[in-house]
């Protein structure tokens, strides 16, 4: 009898596509379900960038480009780099994607050798510890305490490095707690990583999506830190799979050699819709959008206070909001579920981004509109005093 590889058996599922399949077999059946469980914004990408993905496919652009993407698409990426954050960045450093999936994937075989580990916070998005596992290395979570947003604490940082730690993984803004890092933190989290020899990876998958603190790229600290991104949040280009790496000079040949076998190339139609993003018209459309994601969030901040739910942690930036729900369940996954089936508003477990005390913690994504929002924090509000 054939079996899987063992690593299969350490990849944990999503416990929110339970809820997911559920909320989608009610809606089927005529239910009024509310998603707040989606880590995706209910745009789609601006119908310019559709109208150039048209246009390539309808001039036959569709074959393959090079491995590391196409040139003016990495050069559009380096010219907003610098206009939107004043930062420097070489075209040759920037390795486009498929998603930022693609970008994570390419770094794990990058950076991490068998039998080593890579140090993130607790709680994170889940499929980085994945991707690792798939180069036979591992993540180990690091503690975070919600009134410190959870944020490792530097201060003990080089004290959890050990022989086989290869570097840190970060997150800003962080999915799920819509965390920002200040700029000094992540300067004093690359001083530690430095004097232990690691590397540093910041996730700005979320980049644009600030509402409190700067919106700054880890790249103005330094050159060496990696950073991931993608067009998928700010510009709203989910299906179209394609992301991108910032990697050091001294890494530009062992990643392309990875893109090369690992990718071939991201897709090409999706590049050349990306081209259009960058323009003036999808920036500012982009921005207003965030505007109204803004909107959202008050909403929703301003209706969990109502109903007495504390959030974890300051949701700066993404579109997340993070809320302790310990007052009211001791198990956050089963809350979630009879909250679905009897209110019919969906939501997400902790447990699919933490270890310590994740039956604690519920994600809301106000990745609806308002309306929706206040209609979702009314049935809650029956199903809490139910």
């Amino acid at each position: 009898m054939q079996t899987l590889a063992k690593r299969v058996e350490q990849i944990a599922p999503f416990q929110v596509m339970a809820v997911m399949e559920r909320a989608k077999h009610l809606q089927a059946a005529g239910e009024d379900v509310i998603h707040l469980e989606v880590g995706e914004p209910d745009f789609t990408a601006p119908e310019v960038v559709n109208e150039a993905g048209i246009a390539a496919i309808r001039e036959g652009r569709t074959g393959y480009t090079a491995a590391t993407g196409l040139p003016e698409l990495r050069q559009a990426i380096s010219e907003f780099y610098l206009e939107r954050y004043k930062v420097q960045v070489a075209p040759e450093r920037i390795v486009v994607t498929p998603g930022a999936s693609g970008a994570l994937l390419l770094l794990s075989s990058l950076m991490a050798e068998v039998g080593s580990e890579v140090l993130m916070p607790d709680p994170c998005y889940p499929c980085n510890r994945h991707f690792l596992l798939q180069v036979g290395a591992q993540a180990r979570m690091l503690e975070c305490l919600s009134e410190h947003n959870f944020e490792i604490d530097l201060d003990s940082l080089a004290s959890h490095w050990q022989a086989q730690t290869t570097g840190l993984w970060l997150a800003s803004p962080a999915n799920p707690t819509g965390s920002v890092l200040a700029k000094d933190y992540v300067v004093k989290a690359w001083d530690i990583v430095q004097q232990q020899g690691g590397h540093m990876l910041v996730d700005e998958i979320y980049q644009g999506l600030v509402f409190e603190g700067e919106d700054f790229t880890a790249l103005s600290v330094s050159d060496d830190i990696f950073v991931v991104n993608s067009f998928s949040k700010y510009f709203a280009m989910t299906g179209w799979r394609l992301g991108w790496i910032v990697v050091p000079e001294w890494a530009i040949e062992g990643a392309t050699k990875l893109a090369q076998n690992l990718f071939i190339s991201a897709p090409s139609i999706a590049q050349y819709a990306a081209l259009r993003a960058f323009q003036p018209d999808v920036l500012a459309e982009c921005e207003q959008r965030r505007q109204t994601l803004a909107e959202r969030r008050m909403t929703l901040l301003k209706g969990l206070e109502k109903l007495g739910l504390p959030i974890a942690s300051a949701p700066q930036g993404a579109f997340y909001v993070y809320v302790d729900v310990s007052s009211i369940t001791t198990d956050a996954m089963q809350w979630c579920l009879a909250l679905l089936e009897q209110e019919f508003v969906a939501l997400t477990p902790g447990a699919d981004f933490g270890m310590k005390d994740a039956h604690k913690y519920v994600r809301f994504a106000y990745t609806c509109d308002c309306q929706r929002i206040e209609q979702a924090l009314e049935r809650i509000a029956r199903f809490i005093q139910a």
